[in-house]
């Protein structure tokens, strides 16, 4: 039994990790001369290598879909748009909005699979970031100080700035 990557084509995004096809499956490649847990054991091994490529490429497309919305949510609020007239900066946002709901129907998940304890540490992490940033906005040599604090605690090398 082996396992045979078939080759697939890029999408054409140039930010997309371009992943291999399923595998497929070739009993009659196997050296026959290893015994059958090995066989099967190797076999499981270049699956799970396809697996986390699976994951990899979902999560670059994860990001990719966040930038993206980030980077309409900054051109629907950046100053140019208050230089448009009522009716232009009407037809503007109801064409971005148009672009974000298309964005919304795209739906990648990668869960992380994470005990109790995982869980809890990472709601207090996001927690800390999320009061990072409305820090950051009212007082920002503070949000600095924290955050400067937050990566000496997690780095063994001192960061100063």
């Amino acid at each position: 039994m082996d396992v045979e990557p078939i080759s697939c084509s890029s999408s054409g995004i140039s930010t997309a990790v371009v992943l291999q096809a399923m595998p497929k499956i070739d009993e009659d490649h196997m050296l026959s001369n290893k015994p059958p847990k090995e066989r099967v054991v190797e076999m499981l091994d270049m699956l799970e290598t396809h697996v986390e490529k699976l994951r990899r490429g979902a999560s670059q497309l994860e990001e990719d879909k966040d930038a993206l919305l980030s980077t309409l949510d900054s051109v629907v609020n950046a100053d140019l748009m208050y230089n448009l007239d009522e009716i232009e900066r009407d037809d503007v946002t109801r064409y971005a909005d148009r672009i974000i709901s298309r964005c919304m129907t795209v739906e990648v998940r990668v869960m992380t699979q994470r005990d109790k304890m995982q869980e809890e540490a990472l709601f207090q992490v996001n927690h800390l970031i999320d009061s990072l940033v409305i820090t950051l906005r009212s007082d920002p040599e503070t949000a600095k100080q924290r955050c400067v604090s937050y990566m000496n605690a997690c780095s063994s090398q001192i960061v100063e700035g």
